[in-house]
């Protein structure tokens, strides 16, 4: 099995009311209980907004520590889901259950080197 990186990318802002996003999550946390009943879920997550990143970056033989995001923009990535899936229209359907539930968009990456 091959694996792939689902990206979940949302805006920048708060999150939307309970009375939108609890549908939302509903539907989300269907879609993961189906990945981990089919085998497909290997790790996922969400993650604190992007203003609570640290950027590290090495330069001139000196490290740079600064807060925030990498890229400032109106959208972060938000979440991610890690899963392994035999080639790539089998990952990119599980895309698509995903980016139906979270009516956000979703990036599906592979891996280069896969165990």
């Amino acid at each position: 099995m091959k694996h792939y990186l689902l990206s979940i990318y949302q805006p920048d802002g708060p999150p939307p009311p309970p009375e939108f996003l609890e549908p939302i999550m509903r539907d989300v946390n269907e879609v993961i209980r189906e990945m981990k009943a089919a085998g497909a879920l290997v790790f996922g997550g969400g993650l604190y907004p992007a203003s609570t990143a640290t950027v590290l970056t090495f330069k001139d033989g000196k490290m740079l520590t600064t807060d925030g995001p990498y890229i400032e923009g109106k959208e972060h990535l938000g979440g991610f889901d890690i899963i392994q899936a035999p080639d790539l229209d089998a990952a990119l359907e599980w895309g698509r259950k995903l980016a139906r539930a979270i009516t956000l968009p979703i990036e599906v990456r592979p891996f280069q080197h896969n165990a």
